[in-house]
């Protein structure tokens, strides 16, 4: 077990010197991830500031859910409005309300290598269990110079980094081979997410490219391809966190061998998703305000907002799922 966890495990045991809390205080670094990690949303009170408490109570519900890790702050957390300040402190919420029980993977994508080693250095020292980043959004590099951008990153920790191969225009798309390459010759790259379209054959591609050399491949999009991505190998996905319970439900029926009934619950998901794909982040929350897993559905991410013609759509799509909620707030 690393220092830095250490130091972080010691800090809570003096501060809550619980047995059953303690007993929780796991570092995962060292395990194999599977399943659902779920994406956490930022939460804003509606004067736009960061929302403490919501943030604390959305981590609550996603390891409620049966979610196997938590993520952020990413793309669906809004990461690009959040100050410096605003994403450390975050993440210090989100490892302290976390508290072991499950792993915590900071998104750490930056504007350049510097500072999302920097930011990577931070998340180690206050104990998250891995870090996650596409290459810069704005510079745009080549693919050797995804190949530097992650070569740093990963040189800057010990725990293990997960390479976000995202779309165009936000994404810098890297190809099966490129990705197979630097997994060899990079100890700590031990996942991809994969998220450059046809998802599910690029993960089949990916897959067959990497071959040991990572420990698997995680699915996104929201989960609108995760049976696809199951039967193809990919080892999970992270959606946003707003339905972790429905998602971490299929995918457990298809752990157990249950095609048939995990599609069978994935179809009646399918009118929200495909209503997300409109309006993204905007539905996240509006879903997660009427959960009561945050005060707000405020936003600083730029987009139309839910309207009352968008709400008449939306509101049959969320009575078909609110049935297989498992979790109350």
């Amino acid at each position: 077990m690393r220092l830095s966890r250490v130091f972080t495990l010691v800090c809570r045991v003096i501060a809550s010197p619980n047995l059953t809390e303690i007993l929780t205080m796991t570092d995962h670094s060292n395990s194999d991830w599977r399943g659902i990690f779920s994406i956490l949303i930022t939460p804003f009170t509606d004067e736009l500031k960061l929302d403490d408490t919501s943030l604390r109570r959305q981590v609550d519900f996603c390891v409620e859910a049966g979610a196997t890790g938590v993520v952020g702050p990413a793309n669906a957390s809004e990461f690009s409005t959040l100050s410096d300040d605003e994403r450390r402190r975050w993440l210090e919420i989100v490892v302290e309300q976390t508290a072991g029980r499950i792993p915590v993977v900071a998104s750490i994508t930056s504007g350049h290598a510097q500072a999302a080693a920097d930011l990577a250095r931070f998340a180690e020292g206050i104990g998250v269990d891995g870090v996650m980043s596409m290459p810069p959004p704005i510079l745009k590099p080549d693919e050797a110079g995804c190949a530097q951008y992650f070569r740093t990153v990963a040189s800057a920790v010990k725990i293990p980094l997960i390479l976000q191969n995202y779309a165009a225009p936000l994404g810098t798309p890297m190809k099966a081979e490129a990705l197979a390459r630097l997994c060899s010759e990079v100890e700590n790259i031990a996942y991809v997410k994969e998220e450059v379209p046809p998802e599910p054959r690029m993960i089949s591609a990916t897959l067959a490219a990497v071959g040991n050399n990572c420990r698997g491949i995680f699915g996104g999009q929201g989960g609108i391809y995760l049976i696809d991505e199951f039967r193809r190998g990919a080892v999970g996905n992270m959606p946003g966190a707003h339905t972790t319970d429905v998602l971490v439900d299929i995918w457990n029926q298809l752990e157990a061998g249950d095609l048939e009934g995990a599609r069978t619950v994935f179809q009646k998901m399918l009118p929200l998703m495909v209503f997300e794909r409109l309006y993204g982040i905007a539905v996240y929350k509006e879903v997660m305000l009427r959960r009561g897993i945050i005060d707000s559905a405020a936003r600083r991410a730029p987009g139309p907002a839910i309207d009352d013609e968008d709400r008449r759509e939306l509101d049959p799509a969320l009575r078909q799922v609110e049935a297989l909620f498992r979790v109350t707030l």
